[in-house]
């Protein structure tokens, strides 16, 4: 499921990149600002596993159905709310006011079409999170199947026969989450899984249950938030260094996303795995699968990191890149397959137990110090100062993955995170 969400971003790039290098870095900017909102509505859906899975450990469905009620409530508000504040032209031109004036007007029209989509992705991740939470992980993978075929078709129509060029690549995003939002919605009606929602209507706060949520959901969404927030931050000085550094960063981070796909899987099912251990009361087995998942983390990922590098430079030749951008996207994937798989899995797969279990402050509080005392600041160093580059990004990077893969470490060898209570 996650390879094909990733697969849905590639997908818009690749095909866009026909357009021209204006297109591709207009989807590239505002795709690192779609990419906080994404990973905002991610942690809320994370928080709606945890809560679920520990309901149903401790074989409470009553709880577990009131629960999802309120969170489908929560996501429908939070995200209406940011989709009407990413109507604000403004915005772009405040973060990325020095770009060119072509990518800008592809830029805005791009973002303004995607943003309507907030909901549905918000839907879809709760949704996909409730399916997790009984254990079901196959059919939201199957629904985000159909969405990739689905914008596949929609970008061939709209931004090759239609010749609407980024803006067709938005409609066609638009429609494919709308699709998967409705498919996933419409079979939580049909009996035969712990967690059943109807009558959407009829729900109404529960503000107790809610806040529960929150204080899951805001934490983790303010670490994934600033994370993201980090992120475009960095872009931005890239933004400075030319269309080049442009469009090789944005190939660059698709390849990173792909390579780590199969571990953030693996991370997202320790979530339910461990939530359903802690709300069963079995604190032993919690610590023992998180071990486990963690090195079942870092083979797939030697594996993926492997395979994603073999691929990079055929890729590239096909997506029509430049030699300027092709060379410098092959350095910073060279330096991402050889470090990658030492750092990142200690950093982020048994920090998704830790969080299962309800220590979700030290995480958010360890994740954002990391963010922006390493990633960014060293970042933003590098490219500014020493000029590296768009690499440059990529050391900030390493450094921030093995700071936090220590402090994670020690927090889950002292044992302080099984003595927080979610419900």
């Amino acid at each position: 499921e996650q390879m094909l969400i990733s697969l849905m971003g590639m997908v818009d790039t690749l095909m866009v990149s026909r357009v021209g290098a204006e297109a591709i870095s207009a989807v590239s900017l505002v795709d690192s600002i779609n990419n906080l909102v994404l990973q905002v509505f991610a942690a809320m859906a994370a928080g709606a596993a945890i809560i679920c899975s520990q309901y149903l450990g401790r074989k409470d469905e009553k709880g577990c159905n009131d629960a999802a009620k309120q969170i489908v409530l929560t996501v429908v508000v939070i995200s209406s709310v940011i989709m009407i504040i990413g109507f604000r032209k403004p915005l772009l031109h405040l973060i990325f006011g020095s770009v060119e004036e072509a990518v800008m007007t592809n830029a805005q029209m791009y973002f303004l079409i995607t943003a309507l989509s907030y909901p549905f992705i918000a839907l879809f991740q709760a949704g996909a999170a409730f399916y997790r939470a009984c254990g079901n992980s196959k059919f939201t993978m199957k629904t985000a199947l159909i969405a990739n075929v689905a914008n596949i078709v929609g970008n061939t129509l709209f931004i090759f026969v239609l010749q609407m060029g980024a803006a067709g690549a938005a409609v066609s995003t638009l429609i494919s989450r709308a699709l998967c939002a409705f498919v996933v919605f419409y079979a939580l009606r049909k009996p035969g899984y712990a967690i059943q929602l109807k009558n959407y209507f009829s729900i109404r706060p529960d503000l107790n249950l809610i806040v529960k949520i929150l204080a899951i959901g805001v934490p983790s969404g303010i670490e994934n938030g600033m994370f993201q927030f980090g992120k475009l931050a960095i872009q931005s000085t890239v933004s400075s260094l030319g269309t080049a550094a442009i469009a090789a960063q944005a190939m660059t981070i698709i390849f990173e996303n792909v390579n780590g796909m199969a571990a953030v899987g693996i991370g997202i099912g320790l979530m339910t795995v461990v939530g359903q251990s802690i709300g069963a009361g079995r604190q032993e087995e919690a610590k023992y699968y998180i071990v486990k998942l963690a090195g079942y983390a870092e083979v797939a990922m030697i594996i993926s990191c492997i395979l994603v590098y073999i691929a990079a430079r055929p890729v590239t030749v096909l997506a029509g890149m430049s030699e300027e951008s092709t060379a410098l996207c092959m350095q910073m994937i060279l330096a991402i397959t050889i470090v990658k798989p030492l750092l990142w899995v200690p950093s982020f797969t048994p920090p998704n137990g830790l969080r299962a279990a309800g220590d979700v402050r030290f995480s958010m509080i360890t994740a954002t110090l990391t963010m922006w005392l390493c990633r960014v600041a060293l970042s933003i160093f590098l490219m500014r100062v020493v000029k590296t580059g768009p690499i440059g990004v990529w050391y900030g990077m390493f450094a921030d993955w093995g700071v936090r893969g220590v402090i994670f470490t020690i927090r889950f060898v002292r044992g302080k995170w099984l003595r927080f209570k979610v419900i």
